[in-house]
């Protein structure tokens, strides 16, 4: 269905070229600070991982400009490679935040695109605050936009799509385009706008980190340095003919993109993981604790536990094989250890471990359809009986860290600190976390890179 989203392209455009000069309230520039300092964090975090090794060597292999920092490392490289290799990190795993509205992880896109930019223009810790906000609202209002159809099976990824459009938003603002660059950036990030759904069959959670984050982060920047030397292009990207809407959408929607802009800020919607795990598993975890806490249950006195989960994701957390998602292994680690760790839970050898598996021979997952009637959150209901006959159940609503349940700043930076404090040291790990979380009086964006770099 063809369709005129040319005012909504112009009023889009000029809210973009205005965002750094627009204050944001008080509440949303501390969730903003929280969602970039957790996102920095699993960006250092996933420095170790499969793809953030595969990145790391990527960038080296193609040197590049020195203009921006990799995290995690003493390279230099374009805008482009930086901010790829940072969200391949950023999302190397189950850490970085997620978006349920949005159906997507905003963070490990717009954070390193934003970062990027602002350390190659010189830009300080408050236009940064500014711009990240900025990605939030457009990446989310994108997706919004493309209508139910497409959100709820539409052939493109949606965790690819809005985060191409709220990285370029973050960077087109702090390259300090005018509306005609900003909208022949938009341009350019339509063109590079992709991603199928075949990523579920990666088991390496390296193509993954790709399709959703660093493959939007570097067409990102692609996309602000080609309108910023000049490239021609549409000055109308997302309407008719063969606009954005023709191609990835049959239930159009426009005026989503720009709908109470600057009035509801999307941040506000975005989840933080507590725990550095696949989301399913937040609400069982939280779950389970509750009962071991109230009840002192442990290794010993565990005989069974029973675990209802919507019919949402149940498959993926039931029967994968990755240590950060499995939900029987993850509640198996947590009886054992007490407590979960970067470590305990991206521990691939403990997947094989006796003393594990024998626990996980305890752990029923069974659906629950009722529980999906609370969608966007995602419910789970523990119950265990114990050696003596005894049964105690409890039920987790909202997660720690969802809209429903925010994290404290305290609980981020324990978060933080569990995630980055191994890698990067003490002393740099808690500078880090004070600078962030005072981004207003950071001078220069670049102060913040040698915080994020190892100790050796």
């Amino acid at each position: 269905m063809p369709t005129d989203a040319s005012k909504e392209t112009d009023h889009l455009a000029a809210y973009i070229v205005e965002a750094l000069n627009r204050d944001i309230p008080a509440d949303v520039a501390e969730k903003t600070k929280q969602h970039t300092l957790d996102t920095l964090a699993a960006a250092i975090s996933g420095s170790s991982l499969p793809a953030g090794q595969a990145a790391l060597r990527f960038v080296a292999a193609e040197g590049g400009t020195p203009v921006a920092s990799v995290i995690a490392s003493n390279q230099r490289t374009t805008m482009s490679n930086a901010a790829f290799a940072n969200a391949m990190m950023a999302h190397a795993d189950e850490t970085d935040d997620t978006h349920q509205k949005g159906r997507m992880h905003p963070g490990a896109t717009i954070v390193p695109a934003a970062l990027a930019a602002a350390e190659a223009h010189g830009r300080n810790g408050e236009t940064l605050l500014r711009a990240v906000t900025l990605g939030y609202d457009v990446a989310v209002r994108v997706n919004l936009s493309l209508g139910p159809k497409f959100l709820l099976d539409g052939g493109h990824s949606t965790h690819s799509v809005g985060t191409h459009f709220g990285g370029t938003a973050a960077a087109a603002a702090l390259a300090g385009f005018d509306e005609e660059r900003t909208q022949a950036a938009l341009s350019y990030c339509m063109q590079q706008t992709a991603g199928c759904a075949t990523y579920i069959r990666d088991k390496g959670h390296i193509e993954k980190a790709f399709d959703f984050n660093a493959m939007a982060a570097r067409n990102a920047l692609s996309s602000v340095t080609m309108a910023a030397l000049g490239f021609s292009a549409a000055s109308d990207p997302l309407s008719s003919p063969y606009g954005f809407y023709d191609v990835f959408t049959t239930e159009p929607n426009p005026a989503e993109l720009v709908d109470e802009l600057g009035e509801r800020f999307e941040v506000m919607g975005a989840q933080i993981k507590k725990w550095p795990v696949g989301n399913p598993n937040m609400t069982p975890i939280e779950s389970l604790r509750h009962l071991m806490a109230a009840h002192g249950l442990n290794a010993e006195n565990i005989a069974a536990v029973r675990v209802q989960l919507p019919r949402r994701r149940f498959d993926i957390a039931s029967t994968t094989q990755l240590p950060d998602v499995s939900t029987p292994h993850l509640l198996a680690v947590l009886i054992l250890d007490g407590t979960l760790t970067f470590a305990s839970t991206h521990d691939e050898a403990r997947m094989h471990d006796p003393a594990v598996l024998a626990m996980r021979e305890k752990i029923t997952l069974v659906i629950n359809e009722e529980l999906d009637a609370k969608f966007p959150m995602r419910p789970a209901i523990v119950e265990v009986t114990t050696t003596s006959g005894e049964s105690f159940q409890h039920r987790t609503d909202a997660a720690p860290g969802t809209p429903y349940n925010p994290m404290t700043r305290d609980e981020v930076a324990a978060k933080v600190s569990d995630l980055t404090t191994d890698i990067i040291g003490l002393e740099k790990t808690e500078r880090l976390i004070a600078n962030v979380f005072d981004l207003e009086r950071v001078k220069n964006v670049a102060d913040l890179c040698p915080l994020m770099r190892p100790e050796s």
